[in-house]
């Protein structure tokens, strides 16, 4: 019988893998805010500037999108506007949605999400 949630060694923390919508991902320094209804994972990630971007990977295959993650800037203490959106990127699974997830918050934390951003494919970039 398979466990409800994988877990997988990072070099800062344990972090909780999802088989299925609805079960928590926990990564070392950032925020967990609610999910919403298709979420798989949404969590503030804090820049070295002091500047929030909000995380979140959801479930888009009722749209043929597959899993997406998107990183928006955080506005209002939490509020954000979704065509406000640094980038989006597409997964086929939820392992891999959650992979990238788990790359972009840390990527933020490090300062690095514009050189990063600037490596993703042009389809990718809003």
């Amino acid at each position: 019988m398979q466990q409800e949630n994988d877990m997988v060694e990072d070099d800062q923390s344990l972090i909780e893998l999802p088989t299925d919508q609805g079960h928590s991902v926990e990564v070392a320094g950032a925020l967990s805010v609610r999910l919403h209804r298709l979420d798989l994972a949404r969590h503030v990630a804090i820049a070295p500037d002091g500047k929030r971007y909000v995380v979140a990977t959801y479930n888009d295959t009722h749209m043929g999108r597959g899993y997406v993650t998107a990183v928006m800037p955080q506005q209002s203490d939490y509020l954000t506007l979704i065509r406000l959106a640094v980038c989006e990127i597409n997964s086929d699974t939820a392992q891999e949605a959650v992979q990238q997830h788990i790359a972009f918050v840390q990527t933020i934390q490090q300062g690095k999400l514009d050189e990063s951003v600037r490596s993703l494919p042009q389809a990718s970039k809003l």
